[in-house]
């Protein structure tokens, strides 16, 4: 959707340079799947750094901002949770007509339809998912107010106001869809309290880690664009949805991480008691929480496939097979 001219290579190189960290002749190529904030690996032949921009405008209000993002990625550079580290930011009309985030590259794999190791090595397929769950615990463990994040969210109705937020995505004069009034009901009527406050990734899933292969470790968490400070199940909800099991028909999300359905994977069930030893949690209720994800990745499908309806948004969004496949993932777990 969107490439780098020569002289905002130059620019960027020459920015670069400048802090010691690449450059001053650079290239960039595009990483990752292109679909939330644009990711490119710019290296000057021998080093490497990743740099992250919002796609191109027009933009949701408040949506892509990757100086946010710094933010929350430099206050976990504190803590145990594996993150790229910051190594610069710019603000619009510095380099382009937006901000722009410089991380450090961090070597590894990213494993989404299926493990780059042999197919007979089941234990290292689960050390993968064991330190997939402990991460997020880690995660949900961070002291976030001590780590300087104490206005980086509202917990207080956390779960109300997700709701509330997405619901409104959708409507049309004041009215939810048919498609969504079902969900949408049934998750107001079973509406919990919040469990508990820490950081919420907010995009939890296997597809967003990168794997150290050797020893079965997570080396970094990516794509923070949408964390913030909430009930920390909403992120247990989300690993459980977006995590494939078999026989059950796949989402969006799921179909990015069909590589744990592979032999030595924990299953969701060993997921749930692993995070709840390391937690104390009580994750009982997950399953609202699980519909609550698919319910938010409908609205959020379906707004984008309105953007790009009305010529201003992302292609891949099109299909609104996206969005029924994500509602009726959620009456499952809703049992309607």
């Amino acid at each position: 959707m969107w490439t780098w001219s020569e002289s905002q290579l130059t620019q960027l190189g020459h920015f670069l340079a400048e802090r010691g960290l690449c450059g001053p002749t650079v290239t960039a190529e595009a990483i990752g799947d292109g679909h939330s904030n644009l990711t490119f690996l710019v290296s000057d032949g021998q080093s490497r750094v990743v740099v992250r921009r919002p796609p191109p405008p027009p933009l949701p209000p408040g949506a892509h901002d990757v100086l946010r993002e710094a933010r929350l990625l430099s206050a976990l550079a504190q803590t145990k949770v594996p993150t790229p580290m910051v190594l610069a930011t710019a603000d619009a009309g510095v380099l382009l007509d937006v901000p722009l985030l410089v991380m450090d590259f961090v070597d590894g794999a990213v494993i989404t339809e299926s493990t780059p190791a042999p197919s007979e090595d089941v234990r290292l397929r689960r050390r993968i998912g064991e330190s997939f769950v402990d991460t997020l615990a880690e995660l949900h463990s961070v002291a976030w107010s001590a780590v300087g994040l104490a206005d980086f969210g509202k917990p207080d109705g956390f779960n109300a106001r997700q709701l509330r937020r997405m619901r409104s995505l959708v409507e049309i004069d004041g009215t939810i869809p048919p498609a969504f009034a079902a969900l949408d009901g049934w998750l107001h009527a079973h509406l919990p309290p919040e469990s508990a406050t820490s950081i919420v990734h907010n995009d939890f899933r296997i597809g967003n880690m990168i794997v150290d292969t050797g020893a079965g470790d997570i080396a970094a968490v990516l794509d923070w664009e949408l964390a913030t400070i909430g009930d920390p199940l909403a992120d247990l909800g989300y690993l459980v949805a977006s995590y494939p099991t078999p026989g059950e028909p796949l989402v969006a999300t799921s179909a990015m991480g069909t590589a744990v359905l592979e032999p030595g994977y924990p299953t969701r069930a060993e997921l749930l008691d692993r995070y709840a030893n390391a937690t104390g949690a009580d994750v009982s209720g997950v399953n609202w929480y699980a519909t609550l994800s698919m319910y938010k990745l409908a609205a959020l499908y379906e707004y984008s496939r309105r953007r790009f309806e009305s010529g201003a948004g992302d292609p891949y969004y099109a299909d609104p097979g996206l969005v029924a496949a994500f509602l009726a993932a959620g009456k499952r777990l809703a049992g309607e």
